[in-house]
């Protein structure tokens, strides 16, 4: 039955797939402009540092800080928001404001501005994941529902691989084209016309989310309607710490195995086989389009068969045998003596390293109420986020320069920074097994 626009957690009145599918592509869409937004400075580098004289540092703080610390923490108020509030409009808001301060950053004269609009990209790419995962769970049946919410997580890599395709592009286009003239806006440099380019149509994208409906939230019979307040939703995760914190740290670390290739390949193939970033950005990018979107939609699809099979944990599962196939394909990259050979050693990688993110979202709506499901989402993303953008590309750099202290050594430091991380994923989600179906049991008594 429906009160308030609510509904039970029964099997009955779940939307059309017409119309769940259609919000699920909406939503991808939206997730592959946020992605391509975020990863558009990592090649744009060495262009901003020319211009702006910068140095290293300072774009680090571009890159990292100023991104990820604001996306982060802003994730948590915003997911809080997501479980009271009409999630469409949120989300409606996050892409415009996104959207207009990536162009922003084309318009910048300096530093401090180019970091003040790197925040608001951050701030306005907080509001998308944690509404739209709790969206996706009122649209879908649990038996659905990895498959789901793989096919919109599938849109971070299809960001990520056209970000490197146009920032590549861009960096090649400088030595043939350093300005561009665009009506109003007047002559600016090549990178900062690559900004407008995969900033200014997200705001179709936002027009195009005000077609979704917001979805009925479905709840269980025993708390139907109550509102929960952020210390409960502490209390709650607390009381299951051995279960989240298999899930929060243990997909994370495939975070890192994932940021921290994709930061320092360009790097890597540069130094060791003399690369130019104008061709291993298209080259990159194109690899993380097919490889990582079709390694994160066979994990959804693996999940769903797992839970058709009567195997709850099957979330979990992927995640765990992500971890595992990482390891050997990453502890060969810095052993194999041609291009050819380590492009081909990386497609898997990245397909493995993909392959779990679409799980660890379908998990989180498995154990956790509706009405904590955006600030649980937003307590997973501040994990994966904080700990995978910031530990992968870093971790990695401090091996290079303090165990091997040569920065021709990177491939061996990535080798390693992927390996470990690949390990302690298997791990944490081998742990975390049994507290999730405990909790699944648990939740189906309580809906019953």
């Amino acid at each position: 039955m429906t009160t308030n626009n609510t509904i039970t957690s029964d099997n009955a009145n779940w939307p059309s797939p017409t119309i769940a599918w259609y919000a699920v592509g909406i939503l991808f869409v939206a997730y592959t402009f946020s992605f391509a937004d975020r990863f558009i400075l990592s090649l744009l580098i060495e262009p901003i540092k020319q211009d702006l004289n910068l140095s290293d540092t300072k774009i680090s703080l571009l890159h990292g800080f100023a991104f990820a610390i604001f996306y982060t923490f802003m994730g948590i108020p915003i997911g809080r928001l997501a479980d009271k509030y009409n999630r469409r409009t949120i989300i409606v808001w996050g892409i415009a404001i996104w959207s207009c301060m990536t162009a922003v950053c084309g318009i910048t004269k300096g530093y401090w501005q180019l970091f003040a609009a790197r925040v608001g990209v951050g701030v306005g790419e907080a509001a998308l994941s944690p509404a739209a995962y709790s969206m996706i769970a009122d649209l879908f049946p649990a038996q659905k529902l990895g498959r789901a919410l793989s096919v919109y997580t599938t849109g971070a890599f299809v960001g990520a691989g056209l970000a490197f395709i146009i920032g590549g592009t861009a960096i090649a286009a400088i030595t043939t084209s350093p300005e561009i003239t665009l009506p109003v806006i007047g002559t600016i440099r090549s990178w900062q016309a690559a900004f407008f380019l995969v900033g200014l149509p997200g705001l179709l994208v936002a027009a195009l989310m005000y077609t979704v409906k917001e979805p009925l939230r479905r709840f269980n019979k025993e708390t139907e309607g109550e509102i929960v307040t952020i210390r409960e939703v502490f209390a709650y995760v607390r009381a299951r710490w051995r279960l989240f914190g298999a899930h929060f740290i243990g997909f994370s670390m495939l975070g890192v195995v994932f940021n921290g290739f994709t930061a320092w390949t360009p790097a890597f193939l540069s130094r060791s086989f003399e690369m130019p970033v104008g061709e291993s950005g298209p080259a990159i990018g194109a690899m993380i389009l097919v490889f990582s979107t079709t390694g994160i939609i066979v994990g959804g699809w693996l999940t769903d068969y797992f839970v058709k099979r009567g195997l709850v944990d099957g979330a979990m599962r992927t995640g765990l045998i992500a971890g595992i196939c990482c390891v050997p394909f990453a502890a060969a990259v810095p052993f194999i003596p041609s291009l050819t050979g380590v492009l081909a050693v990386y497609a898997p990688l990245l397909f493995f390293a993909s392959f779990g993110f679409g799980a660890a979202a379908a998990a989180i709506q498995q154990v956790t109420p509706n009405r904590m499901r955006g600030l649980v989402s937003a307590f997973y993303l501040f994990f994966l986020n904080l700990i995978g953008i910031g530990l992968g590309p870093t971790i990695t750099a401090l091996i290079t320069d303090y165990v091997f202290n040569n920065d021709q050594a990177v491939g061996f430091s990535l080798a390693i920074m992927a390996g470990c991380s690949g390990l302690l994923a298997a791990l944490l989600l081998g742990i975390g097994l049994k507290p999730f179906r405990a909790e699944v049991a648990n939740l189906t008594a309580r809906s019953g």
